[in-house]
């Protein structure tokens, strides 16, 4: 995770003065050094004798995230280090970050990675993930199952696109085994993209591998009906979050099987588009054909 992250917006806001950026410096500073404190905005503002609420404005402005936003992103740094490369129980890597208690850990990590410190950790330990790779309407795409049904489906752009395709979709679930096994996944290819076979009847086995949350939002998106699409704010409300629509949008970026779980048929508030992990022209050709098929 990159924790400090200008946008080219800000770029744009940097004066020859300099005078803000010492201050964003100094913050910077104050946050890198005493994040084990969680400092809050009135206590940074006082310590670099600023107003808090001018403070927020000239941070926002350079950054693009507030103080606290940025305290958090050096937060959960930290934590992701101590639970992943140290191994720390979750009572102690809250305790050595700042936080209260494992309560506050889980909070920080389902705003941000909407998943539990446990499920992040555990990264699909105890997993055999079979795997291979097929032609289909949209790209040659990426197979994975379980012993339980399909587990992952993602796309590449070309032959040469494989390697970047099956690391993209393995970082997922770090600690799982992978069993290369196009005989176990020609089927699942078969079934998918053959509107013929679709039959209430004859359902097609599905793991989804995922926090609670995550789960959530992908159980709402098999719900949109074919040819339909609903807002990422439609998906929060009917999972019971109406005002976890950014969280809802992270876990619908994160969704592993494509096409089976429709995550093209989710769009921004306004409608539009907005990101497709497969790339924004195949969402396009998905949404078109379903389209001429509905």
């Amino acid at each position: 995770m990159n924790a400090f992250a200008p946008t080219p917006e800000c770029v744009t806001d940097i004066t020859p003065s300099g005078e803000d950026y010492a201050i964003v410096k100094q913050v910077i500073e104050l946050i890198t050094l005493d994040y084990r404190d969680q400092p809050s905005l009135e206590n940074i503002a006082d310590e670099l004798g600023q107003s808090p609420t001018q403070l927020q404005k000239v941070f926002t402005r350079w950054a693009g995230l507030s103080p606290k936003a940025f305290l958090q992103a050096v937060t959960l740094d930290h934590a992701k280090r101590l639970l992943g490369h140290e191994q720390l129980p979750l009572l102690e890597t809250s305790y050595e970050v700042g936080l209260s208690g494992p309560g506050r850990l889980h909070d920080l990590f389902v705003t941000h990675e909407a998943m539990s410190p446990g499920e992040w950790k555990a990264k699909g330990g105890g997993l055999t993930i079979r795997y291979g790779f097929h032609p289909s309407p949209f790209g040659l795409a990426l197979v994975m199952a379980t012993d339980r049904g399909l587990a992952g489906l993602a796309f590449a752009d070309d032959e040469g696109g494989r390697d970047a395709c099956f690391e993209d979709m393995a970082k997922r679930w770090p600690n799982a085994e992978y069993v290369p096994d196009q005989a176990a996944t020609a089927p699942y290819i078969a079934r998918v993209f053959d509107p013929d076979r679709w039959h209430r009847e004859e359902p097609l086995r599905v793991v989804l591998i995922g926090s609670d949350f995550q789960v959530r939002v992908w159980q709402s998106l098999l719900k949109i009906p074919f040819g339909k699409a609903v807002t990422y704010s439609d998906v929060a409300r009917d999972i019971g979050q109406p005002t976890a629509s950014r969280a809802v949008g992270a876990a619908i970026g994160r969704n592993p099987i494509s096409f089976v779980v429709p995550c093209h048929r989710a769009l921004g508030k306004s409608g539009a588009l907005t990101g497709y992990h497969w790339g924004l022209t195949r969402k396009r050709a998905i949404l078109g054909w379903e389209a001429g098929r509905a």
